[in-house]
């Protein structure tokens, strides 16, 4: 069979740029070994959601009080939290299903191989092998759970975060090694159900990749939760011959043990890219990922990489971002689309971490807008300040924002609290229609609500701050 486009993989990065290149003219197919949608339908960011949703639910009945409402012996049932995850993720791979019908792309069931130019193999389930063949291939094979020597994977005492969504009974207590987006929103998860939880972070701080203000809030919430939180601290080997975990921990002040049900590694993800044919067919890659250009282009002509694979920030939006600008690419190429995309710009991608409370962000850090050279005028407003945020009973966490002093460029922005994550877009317009202060304080905010935060952070860091 023979197409204009074979995606390798449907997650987030191979389904849109199937989507795409089936709108723009192209005949299209997608290979997938699982399950339509790939890791983040299926088990990464719409389950996990669900699973915080769950819980942060919970957390409401049990201080129901605090809003004038009573509700009595509160209790959650482990295994339907878990039943309605499943159900949540099912049901958006079913919608990419639909999606694939839609926009008349062959689905192809299979591990796919790139077998030499413009052709992929594909072996069923059944062990049964196809050739397809293509002018143009994708790779968006994703990525998986990284495995440490310190703590290999068992699937049952030492596990990863596929496991972790749908372990049949809920742990009393648990070691989660990371403190990234991964270990964060499953050792809250974990903790808001009840489980005894430690965090083991490797790093001087939790959530490294954040701008500090955020990590030292984050630390202070768990730690108020009952967390345990461990930095500069490093598992180095696990027993798992006893009926739970015994974990090794160097630490700063010396060598101990931590004990617990289960060990959650969450200590980010590595790139699917072996057994896929790139080192048969010359594709070159580099500390682990597949090297390409602005485009998503390898260096072999007619083959492309996104999402996890290729060097970009391992984000469901960054995948889906340069699936859609590979797709055009290749219909530019094909004199399909009157214009090649707009290359991306990997400072204005959002970071999203969906604890409570969320983190969101993007752009500069403090630390490293100083840098680059800049010199900074930096703001912050706490919610404690915020109407909205008192009235819904959210006001741990602030909006910290980095303006260049000199012209007045809107360098990043950093919060942390409830609903965050649905703030952190204004910053990312701003940033990408070189938005400075100005504007930020001249465009009307809506009262009360939360996004009201952005503005007075921003007063602030200009001397202008009204509401505290």
């Amino acid at each position: 069979m023979a197409y204009d486009v074979i995606v390798l993989g449907s997650g987030p990065g191979g389904y849109p740029a199937a989507i795409r290149a089936s709108q723009l003219g192209l005949k299209v197919a997608i290979v997938e070994k699982e399950s339509l949608g790939g890791v983040c339908l299926n088990w990464g960011c719409i389950p996990t959601k669900a699973l915080l949703k769950s819980a942060q639910v919970y957390d409401y009945m049990k201080h129901s009080a605090d809003y004038g409402i009573s509700a009595t012996d509160v209790k959650h049932d482990f295994g339907a939290v878990i039943k309605r995850s499943r159900g949540v993720a099912d049901k958006m791979s079913k919608g990419v299903t639909f999606l694939m019908k839609k926009n008349k792309i062959d689905v192809i069931m299979g591990y796919g191989k790139i077998a030499g130019k413009g052709k992929l193999e594909v072996t069923a389930a059944d062990g049964k092998k196809q050739t397809v063949e293509a002018k143009y291939i994708v790779i968006a094979t994703g990525g998986r759970s990284r495995e440490l020597p310190s703590m290999p994977q068992d699937g049952k005492k030492i596990i990863g975060y596929r496991e972790a969504m749908v372990l049949p009974t809920q742990p009393t207590s648990m070691i989660v090694v990371g403190s990234g987006a991964i270990g964060s929103e499953f050792a809250d998860f974990y903790n808001s159900m009840g489980t005894k939880v430690t965090i083991v972070e490797f790093m001087p701080r939790v959530v490294p990749v954040e701008d500090e203000d955020i990590s030292k809030e984050l630390e202070k919430q768990f730690k108020k939760k009952g967390i345990t939180v461990m930095t500069s601290a490093e598992v180095t080997s696990v027993d798992t011959s006893g009926a739970g975990v015994k974990a090794k921990v160097k630490t700063a002040t010396g060598e101990i043990t931590l004990e617990a049900d289960i060990l959650l590694s969450a200590a980010g993800v590595v790139a699917n890219i072996e057994k896929i044919g790139l080192e048969e067919n010359g594709i070159k890659t580099e500390k682990g990922k597949v090297v390409v250009d602005k485009y998503g282009q390898t260096n072999v002509p007619g083959i492309y990489a996104i999402g996890d694979v290729a060097p970009g920030q391992a984000l469901a939006h960054v995948a889906s971002k340069e699936g859609i600008n590979t797709a055009e690419h290749i219909a530019y190429m094909e004199k399909k689309y009157n214009h090649a995309p707009e290359a991306m710009d990997y400072n204005n991608i959002p970071g999203c971490t969906y604890c409570t409370p969320e983190i969101a962000s993007v752009g500069y850090t403090e630390k490293a807008a100083k840098d680059a050279g800049f010199e900074v005028k930096v703001g912050k407003f706490p919610f404690m300040a915020s109407g909205k945020a008192s009235a819904s009973g959210h006001t741990d966490g602030f909006v910290k924002v980095i303006f260049d002093a000199k012209y007045g460029e809107f360098l990043g922005a950093h919060m942390i609290g409830a609903g965050v994550t649905e703030l952190i877009a204004e910053v990312v317009v701003a940033r990408k229609l070189e938005t400075t202060y100005h504007e930020i304080l001249n465009g009307v905010h809506p009262h009360p609500t939360m996004s009201e935060a952005l503005k007075e952070a921003t007063a602030a860091a200009y001397g202008e701050a009204i509401d505290i």
